[in-house]
């Protein structure tokens, strides 16, 4: 089975300095395709950049979580039988990448690839709930870093 294809719609909503590209961005998820079985071949993946403040209302819309965070996926809520291949959303507030990556001694564009790696396994459907899931979702991650030349980062 060939490895699918994986389109970005990507926006950016905030102006700060070393977002990455739309090419980065589209690699680090292809990336995850390399090591994920998926059955389909074209995903489609909008992948939103925002500002802190709109991260913090989605994650407590949707969370329960009154504070900004990373990355959030949305599934797509797209019948079977439609065939779309539009698997979700990613969004990715910025601000918060960076800061947690200066806190953990990480390069942001590294950080970045793992937190934009992270939310496809979400939409592909792996979750970190139980240490079972964790553990596997962290190998997934580790793998599909190690194939850009990133380093494990739960080692750092």
């Amino acid at each position: 089975m060939s490895k699918p294809e994986v389109n970005v719609d990507y926006q950016v909503q905030v102006e700060l300095a070393d977002i990455p590209s739309c090419d980065d961005i589209q690699r680090w998820l292809n990336t995850v395709t390399q090591v994920v079985p998926v059955e389909q071949d074209i995903l489609e993946v909008s992948v939103l950049v925002t500002t802190v403040e709109q991260s913090q209302q989605l994650n407590k819309e949707y969370r329960g979580k009154d504070k900004p965070t990373n990355v959030l996926s949305f599934p797509a809520d797209v019948p079977e039988y439609l065939k779309i291949p539009l698997i979700g959303d990613l969004v990715v507030c910025h601000q918060v990448v960076i800061n947690e990556a200066m806190e953990q001694g990480k390069s942001v564009r590294a950080h970045w690839a793992h937190m934009v790696i992270h939310g496809l396994l979400h939409l592909l459907g792996y979750d970190h709930e139980t240490d079972d899931e964790a553990e596997i979702m962290e190998a997934l991650e580790i793998e599909a870093l190690a194939k850009l030349g990133i380093a494990d980062p739960y080692q750092l």
